[in-house]
């Protein structure tokens, strides 16, 4: 256990019942729908501030919603600090460590969403593959996913079909279609080696699809290590990509930003990266592409892997919790009109996805974002990213050792070895 959750856990010992939030009633609950949450994401602040002015104007009424910012760095001090309290208002913005939300939910501070959710008769209202990604993350419904991204391949269609390229159903199909671009002078895959996570992104993918869904939780639960021979795999897998020279020149030094401006370009035919770039993409200052010519399909599968490609990786992106202690009649008529109302309120004003079905017609989405949002609709499984499950030194060491993993600075034994060296150390 590192020292941050130790120390909420120890906060969090001496909680009682009662009433939480900015100011708590005599009999339990909360009397505002108040909402903690991290200062620079204004989209969800959007989203509610406009349910609680149309769709959710009566359940305001009774229960007028209240945001408070905070900054990312200091978020889980205020979550430590008020958990300790039984103050935590009736939501707020989940920790960036999954095992802290675990801890506040061990100690009886986040609501059992499963049980709330079928009590008002909205539980179907989320999204499965949303589901799938928040039990994976925390082992039971205990968030809200205001927001979700998927991820998977996208690729420039016309240069898949100036090079006679179909779209990769396996792994060797996959590999032959970077060496088919690599020879027609084409960075075959864009990814930020200074980042390095888009890179382990793809070690976890092949592991998933190699050794299927439950590879890296049967890790986080010690009944495999990195350094298991079928694991090493994974990562030689991703190392063979670098060897060949399919990341292009200077992956180590490219960052995000240039990542996505070389896909965007036409400078790299294939980019691994989440549905969070669909801003990019939908900007024509930035896609000289055009919307039109980028495909996506998801992973391929490994021949004779246990995963399939209907596995798709995901993320919560912005999980929100909802108090034990606050939750009244007036809360769960607030999330009542939230499962059904947010998932068209957030792709309708902000053109963002959530995890939250989408209940009404919406007009004018792009056509990128329909494709996601309907790639959502029809998942029931997903999985996560290679350190979702890992402690802060594991998910760095793995980040910071990416790029000298595809350059060949460092083996895929070597690779493994240190984060695993991590993981035993937490």
């Amino acid at each position: 256990m590192t020292a941050a959750v130790a120390t909420i856990v120890v906060a969090l010992a001496g909680c009682a019942g009662g009433g939480s939030g900015s100011a708590a009633d005599s009999n339990g609950g909360v009397d505002s729908f108040g909402l903690l949450i991290n200062d620079d994401n204004q989209i969800v602040q959007d989203a509610l501030t406009s349910l609680s002015e149309n769709a959710c104007s009566a359940e305001n009424g009774a229960l007028p919603l209240e945001i408070e910012t905070t900054p990312q760095s200091g978020l889980d001090q205020q979550l430590q600090l008020r958990g300790g309290q039984d103050a935590l208002p009736a939501q707020f913005a989940a920790s960036g460590s999954p095992v802290v939300t675990k801890q506040l939910d061990e100690a009886g501070q986040t609501l059992d969403l499963e049980q709330a959710l079928t009590d008002l008769g909205v539980r179907d209202g989320i999204e499965p593959a949303a589901i799938s990604t928040i039990e994976n993350l925390y082992g039971g419904l205990i968030v809200l996913p205001y927001q979700f991204n998927i991820e998977g391949v996208w690729y420039n269609k016309e240069l898949f079909a100036e090079n006679g390229i179909d779209v990769p159903a396996t792994w060797s199909e996959f590999v032959d279609a970077a060496a088919t671009l690599d020879a027609a002078g084409v960075t075959a895959l864009s990814a930020s080696g200074e980042q390095g996570w888009p890179i382990t992104r793809l070690v976890s993918g092949y592991l998933y699809r190699e050794l299927g869904p439950d590879a890296l939780q049967e890790v986080a639960d010690g009944e495999a290590k990195l350094t298991d021979p079928e694991y090493v795999a994974a990562a030689q897998a991703i190392a063979d990509l670098g060897a060949a020279g399919y990341f292009g020149e200077g992956v180590g030094s490219i960052d995000y930003d240039t990542s996505v401006a070389q896909f965007l370009t036409g400078e790299a035919g294939m980019f691994y990266m989440g549905s969070w770039a669909l801003g990019a993409f939908n900007d024509p200052a930035q896609n000289q592409i055009g919307e039109d010519n980028i495909g996506f399909f998801p992973l391929p599968e490994v021949e004779g892997g246990a995963g399939t490609a209907d596995q798709i990786p995901a993320n919560v992106g912005l999980p929100i919790a909802v108090s034990a202690n606050g939750y009244n009649e007036e809360v769960g008529a607030w999330l009542g009109c939230i499962v059904d109302n947010y998932g068209s309120t957030s792709l309708g004003e902000q053109g963002t996805i959530s995890g939250f079905t989408v209940n009404d017609e919406v007009s004018g989405v792009p056509p990128l974002t329909e494709l996601v949002q309907d790639t959502i609709s029809s998942t029931t499984e997903s999985t996560l990213w290679f350190e979702a499950l890992f402690g802060a030194k594991a998910t760095t060491t793995s980040q910071q050792n990416a790029a000298p993993l595809v350059t060949g600075a460092l083996s895929a034994e070597e690779f493994m070895a240190k984060v695993q060296a991590d993981l035993d150390s937490e």
